[in-house]
């Protein structure tokens, strides 16, 4: 566990005096160079001690990685899924050579049992990342969460809420942040190389609506194997179905997930960095119809389009040649990334002589690394915000999920981003909450 200085110190002192006092009364005892942080090595004191929740897919593939930081020790994991729960077990075991790791099904057993974790790594399923959030960081825990952080405004708002309350850091996986090509273009928007921005361009890629419906009923698997009523968590109970557990079909489902959010936590999040947000009091969404490209229209007058994808008139090649793209157009230029590019999408060639200076003016000045964990893990240290922190996270999210809400309508809204409220909407009003199902409220 992670101590301050003044305790380190001491902790130091007193390795050290308990060496010497060996030394005199017995055999010599040495202290390892790894005890104390030398050869290369991170003293314990220094470790960020890590447990894990929700370790499919994405959650192995992030714990894979984090394992690979020096400065972080694993300790525990928690899946509903014992596969994957003895999968995320065998693999941090094996990286440290012992048996240690305890594995959890309940999250709530592992918060309040290891007093010694200093931060999680949040990867469940969308239902659960506002709740596992929260209740981590009730527990005194900082907490990395895979994006959508949250289903409604109203458990964004208290994400944001409980972070400022208990004084946690908090991360959304929202890495494009993170990465050199995305930070070029958004430097390129904020520095007024491109002029004054006027249309901004996000790839969302959403469908057109979630199921409501049920998939028929199929025999729960045993509790041990997968704990179906963890599963749901906070969303309405409907009988077991594989269908919604496997390859993520829960994914295409209202109860379980967001459209807009699914990609455009990532896209909205990289599109807004590159404006001054501070001063724009709301943002008008227009419903074009259904398979059609959104048009939102920021008070400040700058144009914010959410591209989609199916029946779309979406020219995959037009404004980016990946996924998860974003794009600033303003009077003398414009400049955008996607995951496709091997190097920033410009409208001058010119501009790219500047790629390498533009991002090492960006890491000087803000003293952060190009890579999303070790930002993490270094914000854990210094107890800073994130690059991606609750507030940040927030203003994407809720423009995200009010363009959620303008498709379920089906008609043009408007959202106050200072009050979070639609503007004489009660009917939209009431949709920025649902109800979660007890005991796995807020």
């Amino acid at each position: 566990m992670r101590h301050d200085k003044n305790t380190t110190t001491t902790r130091r002192r007193f390795l050290a005096r308990g060496a010497l006092a060996a030394g005199a009364v017995a055999l010599p005892y040495y202290v390892p160079a790894s005890a104390l942080g030398g050869n290369g090595a991170v003293a314990p004191s220094e470790r960020i001690v890590m447990g894990g929740i929700g370790l499919g897919g994405r959650g192995s593939y992030d714990l894979g990685y984090m394992l690979t930081e020096p400065d972080v020790q694993w300790v525990a994991v928690c899946d509903v899924h014992k596969g994957r729960r003895e999968a995320a077990k065998n693999t941090v075991d094996s990286k440290y050579g012992n048996k240690d790791c305890a594995a959890y099904s309940d999250m709530r057993q592992l918060l309040a049992e290891r007093a010694d974790v200093d931060a999680v790594l949040i990867a469940t399923g969308d239902r659960w990342h506002a709740l596992a959030s929260i209740l981590a960081m009730r527990a005194g825990k900082d907490v990395y969460c895979e994006k959508p952080s949250c289903l409604t405004m109203t458990q964004g708002q208290a994400v944001v809420e409980t972070a400022k309350r208990y004084g946690r850091i908090y991360q959304t996986g929202a890495q494009r942040l993170s990465e050199a090509n995305h930070v070029f273009a958004i430097e390129m928007a904020r520095s007024g190389r491109l002029g004054p921005i006027h249309t901004v361009y996000a790839d969302c890629r959403w469908r057109d609506g979630l199921l409501h419906d049920w998939l028929p009923a199929e025999p729960e698997p045993a509790k041990e194997e997968l704990d179906w009523d963890l599963w749901l968590g906070p969303c309405p109970w409907r009988p077991y179905n594989a269908g919604y557990v496997n390859g993520g079909g829960w994914y295409h489902y209202y109860d379980f997930a967001t459209d807009v959010a699914m990609w455009g936590a990532h896209t909205v999040a990289q599109a807004l960095a590159g404006l001054d947000m501070e001063n724009v009091s709301s943002i008008e969404f227009e419903y074009a119809g259904p398979d059609a490209t959104m048009v939102t229209r920021l008070a400040n007058g700058v144009k914010l389009v959410l591209f989609r994808v199916a029946g779309s008139v979406w020219d995959p090649c037009q404004y980016w040649h990946g996924a998860c793209g974003e794009r600033y157009e303003g009077p003398e230029g414009w400049a955008g990334a996607a995951d496709g590019y091997a190097q920033p999408d410009v409208s001058s060639p010119a501009m790219l002589d500047e790629f390498k200076k533009v991002v090492a003016e960006y890491t000087g000045r803000t003293q952060r690394p190009m890579n999303h964990v070790r930002d993490f893990l270094d914000c854990v240290h210094s107890r800073r915000p994130t690059v991606a922190n609750p507030d940040i996270m927030y203003r994407s999210m809720s423009i995200c999920l009010a363009a959620d809400i303008c498709e379920q309508l089906k008609r043009n809204v408007k959202f106050d981003l200072r009050t979070s409220e639609f503007v004489g909407d009660p009917e939209a009003n009431r949709m920025r909450s649902r109800a979660m199902r007890v005991p796995f409220t807020i």
